[in-house]
């Protein structure tokens, strides 16, 4: 499975709006520019959210996006299901298809639910608050170049 270059930037755009959520509606420029996305594509992103009723959009001088509910209700799966369809790594298990005459003798139904599920589990478990917590504690992590220097401890003999 791979994920769409639509389901990596919309789940960026959930989480920039997240981040930078100070009650006001951000403009579709500003988060263009800092996830370095292309705004006509971004705002092919954003019209998705939108009817999907993700996010509140504003029209006017101040206008702009926001999230329609707390980053804590969303998850990554339910972003990637909006922008990728179903998740299923075969049609067989996915909930609008047909009876697969091989299901009740075919053993590797069994490995693709259980990849299937393994899936849904990590990205029906981390939310758009998770990865803005974990933004923020990378943010607050010093990179090597900050770390300093120790001196080697010496024994005392």
């Amino acid at each position: 499975m791979k994920i769409s270059t639509k389901g990596r930037y919309a789940t960026r755009v959930m989480l920039d709006l997240a981040l930078h959520n100070t009650g006001q509606c951000i403009k579709v420029k500003d988060i263009a520019a800092r996830q370095g996305i292309s705004e006509k594509y971004l705002e092919q992103i954003i019209s998705m959210l939108n009817k999907a009723g993700y996010v509140k959009s504003s029209r006017g001088a101040q206008g702009g996006y926001r999230l329609s509910r707390p980053p804590e209700e969303y998850t990554v799966g339910m972003i990637l299901r909006l922008t990728e369809g179903s998740l299923a790594p075969v049609s067989c298990l996915e909930d609008s298809s047909g009876e697969c005459g091989r299901r009740d003798a075919c053993v590797t139904r069994e490995v693709w639910k259980d990849l299937y599920d393994a899936v849904s589990r990590v990205i029906d478990g981390v939310t758009i608050a998770d990865l803005a917590r974990r933004t923020r504690a990378l943010a607050d992590s010093p990179s090597p170049e900050q770390v300093p220097d120790q001196a080697p401890e010496t024994s005392a003999q």
